[in-house]
């Protein structure tokens, strides 16, 4: 799988799960490169994400909601995740 449909899926899925008011996926990877964890060909991400569902809850407790959804990806397609829970936007 190559870094754009591993950035769909990512996309698709947290939008299913979440409905984010903003939503924005970042390929990391480049800036990784020669790292160890990026040899196998995962890649390194960061996802920006306001949804309604994270208000009132901790940033832990939304970076448990987000892995759950992306857990079978990790970590042959996704070797690093950063998460930014904004706040949300209606």
């Amino acid at each position: 799988m190559d870094s754009a449909q591993r950035m769909l899926i990512i996309r698709e899925r947290l939008q299913k799960a979440f409905s984010p008011s903003q939503l924005v996926v970042i390929d990391d990877s480049e800036q990784h490169r020669g790292h160890p964890g990026a040899s196998g060909g995962a890649g390194h991400y960061t996802v920006e994400i306001a949804a309604d569902c994270f208000t009132n809850k901790s940033r832990v407790d939304a970076h448990r909601k987000i892995y759950q959804e992306l857990s079978d990806l990790i970590p042959q397609e996704i070797h690093a995740l950063r998460i930014k829970v904004l706040s949300s936007i209606s």
